[in-house]
Order: structure tokens, then C-alpha cells, then sequence
């Protein structure tokens, strides 16, 4: 069975209660293919990124697997407006979906999910690698002060992999969901002075566990969400967070992810 979330965003939980964690969202045009059911809970793993996770079985639509295998073989373009409205045009509804929301067979201005048409409002991007690192920080910036939300995908609440995983995404590129999958990908660099803007930083906590990802932005300045999405200044130690007076986070390593 398979299935693809039409609604702005859904809560994907650790286990099938909605008193259960958050530990991702699905946007907009996300599909993914359901492993098992319990009750109103389906369990799913999202093609994407092959994220296994618990939703409700209200919160989302069937598709075919032909659909579902079409998708895969054709990535969707990305939505890479902040917030725009799209309107299902069966119904007339309009809804907002955020930046990196993906739109199925999107043409003039329209994308199709089995037998709805959606009309979307703002701008698509292709998904197709852009190299451009310019573009990855600037797509990081249209995030800023969003606020810390634990799974969170969304510039109404994000987690540090999400922003790094969403701000890929919108050019062209493919992230796992967490950061200590992220950190698999890109080759590590020497020295922190060799890192340039859109590469990613990451950090780990006292066990050696990497738990937190951000983007370089410039000489020794990263964006990532930290209570919000802000910038502040990293070093070979990590990243020093001025309202504390110290460094909050400890540099682990430093990846290339266009090597």
C-alpha cells in the first residue's frame, strides 16, 4: 500500500499514539510506502529518505504503485517560496505548504495527484543538483528565527537536520533525516579554515554521538537551529553562542558535501 501526504504538514510519530514523539514531518507531495498498521496508525517509510516512522491514517492519501513508482523515477519540483498557497481545485480549498514541499507532475503552474489537481500559487524549482553554494546559504536565510521545533520540517518550526535536509533539498540534493546520518555523506576537511559557504558542520555531545548539524555561511559563521534559526560564529571548538558567553556546541568534523 502506498500513499502521499496532500495536507501542508503532518506529525510523524516514534510509535502509533498521537501522545508519542515527533521525530519528522511529511510536507506536501512527500509519498512514501506503508509497512504496517495498527488501529488508525499506519507505519511508513518514506521514499525520500527511507524514514520509518508512525502517522494517522487520516492524514494522508492513497496512491497507486504506479504513481508511487513514477515518483520515484521522476523527482518532483520543489516549491522555493517561504510560504505559498496551493489550491485543491476538486474541492476549491486553498491551504499554505512551506519551502521544500514537493509537487507531483507539476505543470503550468498545476501538479496532479491521482485524480486532484492542485493549483500552486508560487514558484518550482527543477530538483536537480545546483552546485551553486551561494544558493544553498541563501536558502538557508529565508529560514532564519523560525523557531526549534524537535522533528520539525517547516519554517513554522525545524530541527537542525530538517533545516539542513529542507535547504538540500530546494537545490537538488538528497540528505538523510538526522544528523548523525548526514554526517555519513562528503568528504571531511582537515582544517576548519579549508570550509566554505553550504558545507556542513557538525557537532557531537560528550559520548562522541553526532547530534547536531549546521551550514557554514561565511568565514567562521554557521546558520542552524538552535532555539531558532540564527547564525552565530563556530570555530576549530565548535560554536560560540554570545547569551551564554561560552561555546554550546563541539565541533566534530566539517563535511564537503559536493566532493
Amino acid at each position: 500500500m502506498y500513499g502521499i501526504c496532500h495536507l501542508s504538514a503532518v506529525p510523524c510519530r516514534r510509535e502509533p499514539s498521537d501522545k508519542s514523539e515527533m521525530v519528522s514531518q511529511l510536507l506536501f507531495g512527500d509519498h512514501f510506502e506503508v509497512v504496517e498498521k495498527s488501529g488508525s496508525w499506519h507505519r511508513i517509510v518514506t521514499a525520500w529518505d527511507q524514514y520509518d516512522c508512525w502517522i494517522d491514517r487520516k492524514q494522508y492519501m492513497t496512491i497507486s504503485k504506479v504513481t508511487f513508482d513514477n515518483l520515484n523515477n521522476n523527482p518532483a519540483p520543489v516549491a522555493n517560496e517561504l510560504v505559498q498557497v496551493i489550491t485543491d481545485q476538486k474541492s476549491g480549498h486553498s491551504f499554505p505548504i512551506p519551502v521544500g514541499s514537493s509537487l507531483p507532475f507539476f505543470h503550468g503552474g498545476h501538479c496532479q495527484i491521482e485524480d486532484r489537481t492542485y493549483r500552486y500559487h508560487g514558484t518550482a524549482k527543477p530538483f536537480a543538483e545546483t552546485n551553486d553554494r551561494v544558493a544553498i546559504v541563501e536558502t538557508a536565510y529565508l529560514f532564519l528565527n523560525s523557531p526549534y521545533l524537535w522533528g520539525g520540517r517547516s519554517p513554522f518550526g525545524i530541527d537542525c537536520s530538517g533545516l539542513t535536509q529542507i535547504v538540500f533539498k530546494v537545490n537538488g540534493f538528497r540528505l538523510k533525516r538526522d544528523a548523525y546520518q548526514q554526517v555519513e555523506l562528503g568528504a571531511a576537511y582537515s582544517f576548519v579554515e579549508e570550509a566554505q559557504p553550504g558545507d556542513l558542520a557538525f557537532f557531537d555531545n560528550e559520548e562522541g554521538r553526532i547530534t547536531h548539524v549546521g551550514i557554514v555561511a561565511g568565514v567562521n559563521r554557521i546558520i542552524h537551529a538552535s532555539g531558532r534559526v540564527r547564525v552565530d560564529h563556530f570555530d576549530h571548538y565548535g560554536i560560540f553562542t554570545p547569551e551564554r558567553g561560552g561555546y554550546t556546541h563541539n565541533l566534530r568534523v566539517i563535511k564537503n558535501t559536493f566532493a
